[in-house]
């Protein structure tokens, strides 16, 4: 088990000392005379220049404290959280202050355009359970399926230049809160499902009182300039951060916390350009999954989630991967790069899921400089995720993971596709698992490379 009090407390520093940091110095030196090395340093200088266009928002140097719209810690303040983020918007924007103490939310906190939600030090939003807040119908995507359901706890739809920014914590209480509502959940999720499967409007598509698919705790639908830096976000109600639809997206310095089933840690869905650094994720599911849409309704939408960069990251997941692509796909996914990252825990260290019914195509993967101590398996692909009926395989190709220094697996690789679609392309470089127990399983591959890639003392393919 992961010492949990450890894990958060640990640096972000491990880079400047780890084996990680010394291949890399050495394959600089090296580059010279191994031409995959130039070829790698040219394909990463791809993530260099979407970082380069990703701009955090700015806003206007005019302060709106809670406080000023009648917060009090003696009653609800949602009243006076929002009337302080209508008024910042109306003025032309500036930051929406809440400071230090205990904020009781009875109703989930509605972002506009131009407005910064800034937490303090010591400033806490707590949200209601079920019964505690109420939640409007809002256009969402629950599980890659678009519907009409109940606000996430944070919501901007349509809107530019919003951040939320501070040292501050929101808490969810999830898990004796809306994470109840999962054991009731399956009539609405197989019925929302169908309605995707079979193109039901999706202003017909309306759940909400008497109906249990859990909210997301913070969603930006449908906009563009979006920063998230500094608060934790603890005890989701369901996924935690999931950015639909979005561009030039910056997740950083974020702390989650989530110990139940479905609160990955960020979920990007159907966006473009965004930068994911220097977070900690300790969550119950998928630290970071990128998602693209489900089956035919992800075709219908037809927006793949493109140039992601995920950098500088701690991650610790029980039940789930570190990284994840999927399972929810359809859109595609493509120039996805990810690097210097430390996994403490994970069931998947790299997870690539799809099924038979997910269709969509996932390219040009980029994963280096990974620090691993304990997994399940560490690197996956399945296209048999969950149930499947159709005949609809995904695509998997152009994928390059190098430079991974991994403690302690079940399994090291689990490479598997079908024989219509076969994984490809797929090139595995540097990497050392101390230890393995279990065999490998590679099936249905076109051009799968292993370079250097040691396992239990001894060479693949030697």
């Amino acid at each position: 088990m992961v010492d949990r009090r450890a894990f958060l407390a640990g640096s972000l520093a491990f880079t400047a000392t780890s084996a990680v940091a010394s291949r890399a110095v050495a394959a600089t030196a090296d580059a010279a005379s191994d031409p995959a090395a130039v070829v790698s340093d040219a394909v990463w200088s791809a993530a260099d220049a979407i970082v380069a266009r990703i701009r955090p928002p700015v806003f206007p140097a005019h302060d709106f404290p809670i406080t000023a719209y009648g917060a009090s810690e003696d009653a609800p303040a949602h009243g006076a959280v929002q009337a302080a983020i209508d008024a910042c918007a109306s003025a032309g924007g500036g930051r929406v202050v809440v400071p230090a103490g205990l904020w009781r939310m009875n109703g989930p906190v509605t972002l506009r355009s131009n407005v910064e939600l800034h937490l303090d030090r010591d400033a806490v939003l707590r949200f209601g359970k079920p019964g505690e807040i109420a939640l409007p119908l809002v256009l969402t995507r629950w599980e890659g399926t678009e519907v009409w359901n109940y606000s996430p706890l944070i919501y901007a739809r349509d809107c530019s230049n919003v951040a939320i920014t501070g040292e501050g914590l929101c808490d969810g209480q999830g898990r004796d809160g809306f994470f109840q509502w999962r054991a009731h959940q399956d009539r609405d999720k197989h019925a929302l499902r169908a309605m995707g499967t079979t193109g039901v409007p999706v202003d017909q598509r309306r759940f909400g009182p008497g109906h249990f698919l859990r909210p997301p705790f913070v969603q930006f639908f449908n906009c563009r300039n979006v920063l998230i830096d500094g608060p934790k976000f603890v005890d989701s109600p369901f996924w935690t951060i999931h950015p639909v639809y979005s561009t030039n997206v910056i997740v950083r310095n974020v702390t989650v916390i989530s110990h139940h089933l479905n609160s990955d840690g960020c979920d990007p869905d159907s966006c473009e350009d965004v930068l994911i650094e220097r977070c900690r994720f300790d969550v119950s599911d998928d630290c970071i999954a990128i998602k693209s849409g489900r089956d035919q309704d992800g075709w219908r939408v037809a927006r793949p989630t493109r140039n992601v960069v995920i950098r500088d990251c701690q991650m610790s997941t029980h039940i789930a991967g570190a990284i994840a692509i999927g399972s929810e796909m359809s859109g595609g996914a493509s120039n996805i790069f990810a690097e210097r990252l430390d996994v403490h825990h994970a069931k998947q260290a790299l997870y690539f899921k799809a099924n038979l019914d997910r269709g969509g195509t996932i390219e040009q993967v980029r994963v280096r400089d990974i620090k691993v101590r304990d997994s399940g398996t560490l690197i996956d692909f399945t296209t048999a995720y969950h149930h499947c009926h159709g005949n609809s395989p995904p695509t998997y190709k152009q994928f390059v993971v190098e430079r991974v220094d991994c403690r302690n697996v079940g399994r090291a690789l689990r490479i598997v596709g079908v024989p219509q679609a076969p994984v490809e392309d797929v090139l595995i470089r540097n990497v050392t698992v101390a230890t393995a127990r279990i065999p490998d399983v590679i099936a249905h591959t076109r051009d799968l490379r292993l370079d250097s890639v040691r396992v239990n003392g001894k060479m693949l393919g030697a």
